[in-house]
């Protein structure tokens, strides 16, 4: 299946682009997903364990269950004071 990443503040710089389409396979969790993502965007590794991902307009635990279509974006952890 085909899922749209979208990257936002400084992870557009990291990995380069504002968005890929990565093919995952059927029944694929947010977790699988966001592997094959740092795999391609190596960049994007060292702040995996505090990415906040969100699915359509909702953010999503890992166990999250991906559908044909979905968008998905990953953001930078929350910064500030």
């Amino acid at each position: 299946m085909t899922i749209t990443v979208k990257f936002w503040s400084y992870f557009r710089d990291y990995a380069g682009c504002l968005e890929a389409v990565i093919e995952i396979e059927n029944g694929a969790t947010l977790s699988k997903l966001h592997e094959i993502v740092c795999d391609q965007f190596p960049k994007l590794a060292d702040a995996k364990n505090s990415t906040l991902k969100a699915v359509g307009l909702e953010y999503e635990d890992d166990g999250f269950v991906l559908s044909e279509g979905d968008e998905v974006s990953f953001f930078p952890p929350v910064q500030g004071g």
